[in-house]
């Protein structure tokens, strides 16, 4: 169906998206004084996930076009929007290094951009397992779309908070600058473990090498009590994608979770739902390590337990199989029953 003269357009981008449906306004037109050629310019209303609400969107904006609710634009909104009008001044090498920075964003992508915290962005660097010069990348994008917002009014400039990301001690966790638990945190969180029963994941954490969002994703489908090991089916490399044994200082922990209720995850909310980074971040991770008058990230517990084995005496080839580092070629990760008592006798060493 043709739309009004005046009244907007609305396309499907390609590819797999999120919300494919972009609604844009004409706003002017811009005239080339080298060519005499008229570009049209436009105002991008949003992005959407069916034809029907951006055309719904499109007509809301044409009732009142100066009535831009910020506290609806997503992560992913100011992305889109952004990319639409940077990437045709920037190299194609400089977009595919923007759109593999975007790519590290997904677990904030849905968030609404006002209440994106300092904390979010930097669980995104934290868990990107990136090297330094793709964490430049990432942050420079960052502050691009940041500025984009502010400009167009979706957070005050004192919201930008991107300059002070921390990307030197994050990302690739094979880096000496982290910040692991020291011997005596690690024991006091064991000594307060029985006071809130989400101190256990911490120790889960430390005791596995688990990234907290493999651990969070972890299905129980996945896990073998009897065997004490669990699968890690889906990883960033072909590293990641392995066995990881099961401490038996923490297998209680695993066992309390796995019978816990019926939910499909291991971990689950206390109302028996599937946790959310952001969720367990704001109301487990942050309230705890302030209890405790720590200050550590979430990686630091896989960091933490690298240095633990390391201190253990485990051999590298062994460490790497355990947490998945690169450096584990994609044929080691079928492991024998020989392997897998080979992994639990090295972490019961921690």
């Amino acid at each position: 169906m043709k739309l009004p003269n005046g009244f907007g357009t609305v396309y499907k981008q390609p590819g797999n998206r999120r919300n494919p449906y972009v609604a844009k306004k004409t706003k002017g037109w811009e005239i080339n004084p080298a060519t005499g050629k008229a570009k049209q310019l436009f105002t991008i209303v949003g992005y959407y996930p069916t034809r029907k609400e951006a055309l719904t969107a499109l007509a809301e904006f044409n009732a009142n076009p100066y009535d831009v609710n910020a506290a609806k634009v997503t992560f992913e909104d100011v992305y889109d929007r952004w990319s639409s009008e940077h990437f045709p001044t920037v190299s194609d090498s400089n977009v595919k290094g923007y759109k593999a920075s975007w790519k590290l964003c997904d677990k904030i992508a849905s968030m609404c951009f006002v209440d994106v915290k300092l904390d979010h962005l930097q669980m995104v660097v934290d868990e990107s397992g990136k090297n330094t010069p793709t964490l430049r990348k990432l942050k420079v994008m960052l502050g691009l779309m940041y500025k984009y917002a502010v400009i167009h009014e979706i957070i005050p400039k004192e919201r930008n908070m991107v300059e002070y990301l921390n990307i030197k001690n994050a990302g690739n966790p094979n880096a000496l600058n982290r910040e692991p638990f020291s011997k005596t945190e690690v024991n006091r969180i064991w000594k307060v473990k029985d006071t809130n029963i989400y101190y256990t994941v911490i120790l889960m954490l430390i005791y596995s090498g688990c990234r907290i969002s493999e651990l969070l994703d972890l299905k129980k489908e996945d896990i073998d009590l009897e065997a004490r090991c669990f699968k890690i089916i889906e990883a960033k490399t072909a590293a990641g994608i392995r066995t990881v044994p099961i401490a038996e200082k923490v297998y209680p922990f695993f066992e309390y979770w796995f019978n816990l209720n019926d939910c499909e995850y291991l971990l689950s909310t206390p109302e028996g739902e599937h946790f959310k980074y952001r969720n367990y971040y704001d109301s487990y991770w942050s309230p705890l390590m302030e209890t405790l008058g720590m200050s550590h990230r979430p990686h630091d517990t896989r960091h933490t337990c690298i240095s633990m084995l390391t201190v253990a005496g485990v051999s590298d080839k062994v460490i790497k199989k355990i947490v998945g580092h690169k450096g584990q070629g994609v044929t080691e990760i079928v492991y024998t029953h020989f392997e897998i008592e080979e992994l639990i006798d090295a972490i019961n060493k921690i």
